[in-house]
């Protein structure tokens, strides 16, 4: 029998807010995925070339129309050790130059969509590629089919990938903006303890209610 012995806090907070009572230091890694600052709403209006899926309709927000201020990230860098930025290319302004990248292939060649996504990372290493398609109907683990809830929904897949990659047992984890909280899921089932803060209450509410019920789940599969 496995049993998650971690702690998963999720905060409906403004990230400053909660930051600045966080020590320095006190996150070894934070992952975080912020609002691009693209536009990217949540009533999207591209597909695939050729897709006979329909457009999903999110809860209408202007999250996505601005980017984090400078401060943002100087905070996020003082309160953890390390840290993953998806969407670096659009921050770099804000960051150091890094050799460190994340690249995300998924699989959206012919589609209006980019084909990978990048991530800034404060490690010293060499570029590592995550491979897992992500596109429409499209998955990557087709079996296992996540039901989104966010319009930038990242697969639980990509964030079990990083915590394998950059993560050591007994991290503390940080994310900033948890959005479907992917990333809790993953904590969950990988025993990261985890804090989460996610400003839009109906994000918040719709994502606790997929970490309880995956977590209900993982408990009756324990004991089956």
């Amino acid at each position: 029998m496995v049993i998650c012995m971690c702690e998963i806090n999720l905060h409906n907070v403004d990230c400053m807010e909660f930051m600045k009572d966080v020590p320095d230091d006190y996150y070894e890694l934070a992952i975080v995925d912020v609002p691009y600052g693209i536009k990217e709403n949540s009533n999207r209006t591209r597909k695939s070339k050729n897709s006979a899926t329909t457009n999903t309709i999110y809860n209408d927000s202007l999250w996505a129309c601005s980017k984090p201020v400078k401060e943002y990230f100087e905070e996020l860098k003082r309160v953890s050790k390390n840290q993953i930025i998806w969407g670096g290319n659009y921050f770099t302004d804000n960051l150091e130059v890094s050799r460190s990248w994340v690249v995300w292939d998924k699989h959206t060649k012919h589609s209006m969509f980019a084909d990978a996504e990048l991530a800034w990372t404060s490690f010293k290493r060499s570029v590592k590629i995550f491979d897992f398609a992500w596109c429409g109907m499209l998955q990557g683990d087709m079996k296992n089919k996540q039901k989104r809830i966010h319009p930038t929904e990242k697969p639980i897949a990509l964030y079990k990938w990083l915590l394998q990659n950059y993560a050591k047992e007994g991290d503390k984890i940080l994310d900033t903006h948890g959005g479907s909280m992917s990333i809790a899921i993953a904590c969950h089932d990988m025993s990261f303890d985890l804090d989460l803060c996610e400003l839009d209450k109906d994000y918040f509410e719709a994502g606790k209610k997929r970490l309880e019920k995956h977590q209900t789940q993982s408990t009756l599969l324990d004991f089956c």
